[in-house]
């Protein structure tokens, strides 16, 4: 386990890049900012704590941390960069705070093993191959808030039975629900 000193203030891009020994940090309330690929492909990587001072996740800064099952983003974070759980295979759950507005291409790409999301009401857009190959995933309730769900966003979901989407949504990328193989039920 590591624990950083109260004395940090933001955590760089490539900080713990590739760090294959890693298994926990606990992240001080001085950081506000965790940078781009600053835990990437952190294989051994199983559980972070990440305070209510941080206001930004950047990109891929989770990416292929295959090993990660469990991470509470608190609410004081307005922006999750791209790709930043892509390839997270073990995470099963991950709740999504009201501060956030977009959920970015490729955020929570091939997480296979997530079985439930919540997108919150403040989210207006769902990015390219946000939720692509999360096999696991069987119920997605789109808010209200959701105007745009973009290309290939849930494809390959093969567990995904029921969506629902309200009458606010303006456009469907293609390929959005592709390969849902399992889907049975549309809530327009």
């Amino acid at each position: 386990q590591i624990s950083l000193p109260s004395s940090v203030t933001s955590i760089g891009p490539y900080a713990f890049f590739r760090n294959k020994i890693i298994v926990s940090i606990d992240i001080p309330e001085s950081v506000t900012s965790i940078g781009d690929l600053s835990f990437s492909e952190c294989t051994s990587l199983v559980q972070v704590t990440i305070p209510k001072s941080v206001t930004s996740i950047g990109n891929f800064t989770f990416d292929k941390c295959s090993s990660l099952t469990h991470i509470v983003i608190p609410p004081s974070v307005k922006y999750i960069g791209k790709s930043s759980f892509n390839l997270c295979k073990s995470l099963k759950q991950i709740e999504i705070p009201f501060s956030v507005c977009l959920i970015e291409d490729y955020a929570f790409s091939e997480c296979s093993s997530l079985i439930q999301i919540t997108i919150p009401s403040s989210v207006t857009s769902i990015g390219e191959y946000a939720f692509n190959q999360c096999t696991s995933l069987t119920i997605v309730s789109i808010p209200s808030s959701v105007t745009l769900i973009k290309n290939c966003a849930f494809s390959g979901c093969s567990s995904l039975e029921q969506i629902s989407i309200s009458s606010n949504l303006i456009s469907i990328g293609k390929y959005a629900f592709y390969a849902c193989s399992s889907l049975n039920e549309v809530k327009l």
